[in-house]
């Protein structure tokens, strides 16, 4: 009977084992499930998270280059005086040499004095532990009158390269700011090579998006006061071609929403026409009437031929614009691409050419 409550109670621990051995799987079953569905939560929310970065990026570039008019509308227009150079000058930092290393101090090499019977008993020791601190004294007194002397011929020479600096800069500041003022007596003038100068000037001082061309060419009519611009525009290739990014669940996959091909030729139109009125309004600003009445610009693009593959450089734009026409314009309210049509409409005829 003793035998059989043992093999009964040890049935009956095998049993409870059990059940606490499933209890625990189920336990960490569950508990690994709910790891996992965090683990997919977060992984979904990182990737939709990425998606609408990668968004946010792309409709950035884009509106900035539907700024490119409008951003520039509200600032100063480029004078000579902003051309003159000052000259970078920073103060002089000589850095660890402008603090001296501090001087030994004997107090921190003399032995301790003996006091009482010791000073009988261990005299002579005390007399040859001082001789030995104060050789130790004087070397680090010689060891650091060493550096200190090593330390100033460093400031010298490090004061010195920075005077020499300085005086480069200001000489290049000086012969910068001579030119520039030779240019505006000229310019004043009514010479026309230093007004096609600062109307270079004016055209690469503001800055466009990445991407864009910045080569041109000034040429100026005294008799007729007219400034030809000839101006490289941005390529097709500038607009974005991905409108948004999407995730896709069931491939885990971040995927582009292209732009459709007549949204992006549009944009491009505006987008020409954006940087032809904003060559126009700065050009205007900054030359005064009694030089400039009116501009002529002509914009070309660098591309290849699709059907040749021969680089080509087509025109888009040949208008010209008087000043009075160009001042009655409201360019922060205008559609760009009508605007321009405007101007060439309202074009002396021997002159103006619509935009193709």
């Amino acid at each position: 009977m003793a035998r059989s409550g043992s093999l009964a109670a040890w049935e009956q621990r095998l049993a409870n084992q059990r059940r606490e051995d499933e209890r625990q799987a189920r336990e960490k079953r569950q508990r690994d499930r709910d790891a996992e569905r965090v683990r997919q939560q977060d992984h979904l929310a990182s990737q939709q998270q990425a998606a609408e970065d990668k968004t946010a990026a792309a409709q950035a570039q884009f509106k900035a280059l539907g700024e490119v008019l409008t951003s520039v509308l509200p600032l100063r227009p480029l004078t000579f005086e902003r051309l003159l150079a000052a000259p970078k000058t920073p103060g002089f930092d000589p850095g660890p040499l402008a603090a001296a290393p501090p001087a030994p101090e004997w107090k921190d090499y003399v032995p301790a004095p003996l006091t009482g019977l010791a000073r009988f008993f261990f005299g002579g020791r005390q007399a040859r532990q001082t001789a030995a601190a104060r050789a130790r004294y004087d070397a680090a007194v010689a060891e650091h009158q060493r550096q200190e002397a090593e330390r100033r011929r460093a400031l010298a020479a490090a004061k010195a390269t920075y005077d020499r600096k300085v005086t480069e800069e200001r000489a290049k500041a000086a012969a910068r700011n001579a030119y520039v003022t030779s240019r505006r007596s000229a310019f004043t003038a009514g010479d026309p090579e230093a007004v096609q100068w600062f109307a270079g000037c004016v055209l690469r001082a503001n800055r466009y998006p990445d991407g864009f061309p910045r080569e041109y060419q000034v040429t100026y009519d005294p008799p007729a006061r007219c400034l030809s611009v000839d101006l490289e525009l941005p390529p097709r290739a500038v607009i974005p071609a991905i409108r948004s990014y999407r995730y896709v669940k069931t491939r885990d996959a971040i995927e582009p929403v292209p732009r459709a091909e007549t949204e992006i030729t549009q944009a491009h139109e505006r987008l020409v026409a954006c940087v032809a009125l904003r060559a126009l309004h700065e050009t205007f600003a900054a030359l005064p009437a009694d030089l400039v009445h009116s501009v002529t610009l002509t914009g070309w693009v660098n591309t290849i031929d699709r059907a040749t593959g021969v680089p080509s450089r087509p025109r888009l734009l040949d208008l010209r614009a008087t000043r009075p026409v160009f001042a009655s314009l409201v360019l922060d309210a205008v559609d760009p691409a009508a605007c321009v049509a405007h101007l060439a409409a309202h074009a002396p005829p021997a002159l103006g050419q619509s935009v193709g």
